[in-house]
């Protein structure tokens, strides 16, 4: 199985920014994590027979919803607690079933580099008679204090206080090359997706 880079898309922000209510001028950055679903890995669809793709083979579909995350700010690391719902749907209605479905939960870099990844997963409890099931899952992940920080300089730059009067007051920081470059290099995500095969991902992209 291939999780390419480009399930990881820059779609997911990757820097959280919020105003300060006190100086419209300045901006708070958060160093925990952002968390997200990359596109084309939040659901799953299962075939039978398992090579075909008409509407009427589909046994059975899911999708990860309600993700949250939980950041819990250490000496050293910054841990992240992952939570999501995985709801699952049948064709039909027969006896009780339980179906693994395996999860990825990604740290992603800046972005568009995938730092590591663990795989994890959920079952679903069908009933008997019942064609929807639903299970809660969740995973931890952790980055460095010292991956997360800014050089100092940068810092500065960002933090600088302006006065309405100063000639650079209405300019973003971001807006330079090098002080996006660094926020970049500083901003994780945790990412949570199905564990899809090729073909699996093939279908998500071309729906």
């Amino acid at each position: 199985m291939r999780l390419g880079l480009q399930v990881i898309l820059l779609g997911c922000a990757a820097l959280a920014l919020s105003a300060c209510n006190r100086n419209p001028l300045l901006v708070e950055r958060s160093s925990c994590p952002a968390v997200a679903i990359p596109v084309h890995s939040g659901s799953y669809t299962r075939f039978d027979p398992a090579q075909s793709r008409d509407a009427d083979a589909i046994a059975l579909t899911a999708q990860i919803s309600d993700l949250q995350g939980h950041c819990i700010e250490g000496a050293e690391t910054l841990t992240t607690d992952v939570g999501f719902t995985v709801t699952g749907q049948r064709r039909k209605a027969g006896p009780a079933e339980e179906i693994y479905l395996p999860i990825f939960v990604g740290l992603a870099q800046g972005g568009n580099v995938l730092v590591s990844k663990q795989v994890t997963g959920v079952v679903l409890k069908f009933a008997e008679g019942a064609t929807r099931a639903e299970s809660r899952g969740g995973a931890r992940s952790e980055v460095h204090r010292s991956a997360v920080a800014l050089p100092q300089d940068v810092r500065d730059r960002i933090t600088r206080q302006r006065k309405p009067s100063d000639p650079d007051a209405l300019t973003d920081p971001l807006a330079d090359p090098q002080v996006r470059a660094a926020v970049r290099a500083a901003s994780f995500e945790v990412l949570v997706g199905f564990q899809l095969d090729d073909a699996s991902l093939a279908y998500n992209v071309g729906k």
